[in-house]
């Protein structure tokens, strides 16, 4: 029986005055998922001001564990605070399994609830979700 190597993990990341693009290609696991993190949080609180879209584009994903959801929890937590609106494009298979299973994708990709939206829970002016 042969193991196949898994597959390299990528970033690509490109900024615009209000549109923030990552590919992500390879698996977003536990090894990988900080990186997600790490790219998105530097180009949110970067210098420049902080853009009203933030692309993820998963076109490239393989493989997706319980670590590459939280990252995407946490990147959706990041933009929200800036009233950035996350987009997850291209999600293949898995990615989609991922997020039906554990019943997050209306949480990530949906519009926020007027609570949200309010700010009343410190989240700074939440604005709503899509998808492409």
């Amino acid at each position: 029986m042969t193991t196949l190597p898994p597959s390299e993990f990528t970033l690509v990341v490109r900024r615009e005055p209000t549109t923030l693009t990552v590919h992500v290609g390879g698996e977003l696991d536990y090894d990988t998922s900080d990186d997600l993190v790490d790219a998105v949080t530097e180009n949110l609180t970067g210098d420049q001001t902080p853009p009203r879209a933030v692309h993820l584009d998963f076109s490239a994903l393989t493989w997706i564990d319980s670590s590459g959801l939280s990252a995407l929890l946490m990147v959706h937590r990041r933009t929200s605070t800036l009233g950035a609106t996350l987009h997850l494009d291209n999600r293949p298979d898995v990615l989609e399994r991922m997020l039906r299973l554990t019943n997050v994708l209306d949480h990530l990709t949906g519009p926020a609830t007027a609570r949200e939206a309010s700010g009343s829970e410190g989240s700074g002016g939440v604005t709503g979700a899509g998808t492409s």
